[in-house]
């Protein structure tokens, strides 16, 4: 399997990145990021060092009139907005400024991402599925410095290590900004053990009134050990609304990450239908649901988030009332409701 999934095509580079004039036929979107990756100095390129604090920046990318939901369309040499994905502006900042539209307050969603991601792809992954959901949150990538390869899982989980404590920093900024509103924080694969860590951090050292700012966090397909997480969750206790956990029983890449931890079974792989299971969603107080039904966007099973934004415009009265309940649950994507499995 490990041959397999890197056996693919060759990995966008930080020419992707490479600043184009817009196009009138593409819409845009701006993209603030937090970055523990280091920079090479001569290109800009963020890379797999790590920085001893934050690099920040926004982007602004164009998602080309013919965007498929679901899927990015990388360019095959240089970036053209009318057919691929691209960067038409890149903005230094020196700290984490949110840019204001206009109202009050501005609703931010954080996205930490997972293991084997280079730089490109999470940003451009978080552009498609911000343009997919139609998300009126400002996106805000925060980019640890995954070395990008199947076989690094063990300096990828150092890195996202490496990279707590600046994303506690990052929240508790978040947190304290009166003009900020409602904070969701989205944790993918590897993101989610390092969006566990931050929240675990931030209960022992007292900082409740930044999780009581959270307004959601979501973990989807968490690679994280099962008792591990049991360690976590005691910890943080229960969130209002419920933590949510998005889980596949065929998360292909998930199996690979358990037999790369010595057989140990991965929480995001772990079956609704098990009662052991539903019984500890409903003890420690998660909504955990099943999103198989949902097709998959690559051979991996393992992003399957990247098309669950295509059910909150259909959805989201229905699924927004599901979120208050705790338990294990089946996610219906015909009529975007969320079933039982456990009463």
């Amino acid at each position: 399997m490990v041959v397999l999934l890197s056996a693919c095509a060759p990995r966008p580079g930080g020419e992707t990145l490479t600043v184009v004039p817009a196009d009138g036929s593409a819409r845009s979107l701006a993209i603030t990021v937090a970055s523990t990756r280091g920079r090479d100095a001569q290109s800009g390129h963020y890379t797999d060092d790590r920085a001893r604090g934050l690099n920040y920046e926004r982007f602004t990318i164009a998602i080309p009139p013919n965007h498929e939901a679901s899927k990015i369309e990388w360019p095959d040499e240089d970036p053209d907005p009318s057919r691929s994905f691209a960067v038409t502006a890149r903005d230094p900042l020196r700290g984490l400024d949110i840019r204001r539209s206009g109202r009050a307050r501005q609703d931010v969603m954080v996205f930490v991402h997972g293991y084997n991601q280079t730089f490109p792809e999470s940003l451009f992954r978080l552009a498609q599925v911000a343009a997919d959901g139609h998300l009126p949150e400002q996106p805000i990538l925060f980019a640890w410095p995954s070395a990008g390869t199947v076989v690094g899982y063990v300096a990828d989980k150092d890195a996202a290590a490496y990279s707590r404590d600046e994303l506690v920093a990052m929240l508790g900024t978040l947190a304290a900004d009166p003009d900020v509103g409602e904070i969701t924080l989205f944790g993918h694969s590897m993101g989610g053990w390092l969006v566990a860590e931050a929240l675990r951090q931030l209960r022992l050292s007292g900082q409740d009134e930044v999780i009581a700012r959270l307004s959601d966090v979501v973990l989807a397909a968490p690679d994280i050990d099962v008792d591990v997480f049991r360690k976590q969750i005691e910890v943080i206790g229960p969130l209002d609304p419920p933590m949510a956990i998005l889980v596949a029983p065929d998360d292909r890449a998930l199996r690979i990450s358990a037999g790369l931890a010595g057989a140990r079974p991965r929480i995001g792989r772990t079956n609704a239908s098990t009662p052991a299971v539903q019984a500890l969603a409903k003890r420690y107080g998660v909504l955990l649901v099943d999103i198989s039904a949902i097709g998959a966007v690559d051979g991996t099973h393992h992003n399957r988030f990247a098309s669950l934004v295509q059910l909150m415009p259909e959805g989201g009265d229905r699924l927004a009332e599901a979120r208050a309940q705790v338990g294990a649950f089946i996610l219906d994507p015909v009529s975007a409701t969320l079933v039982a499995l456990s009463r």
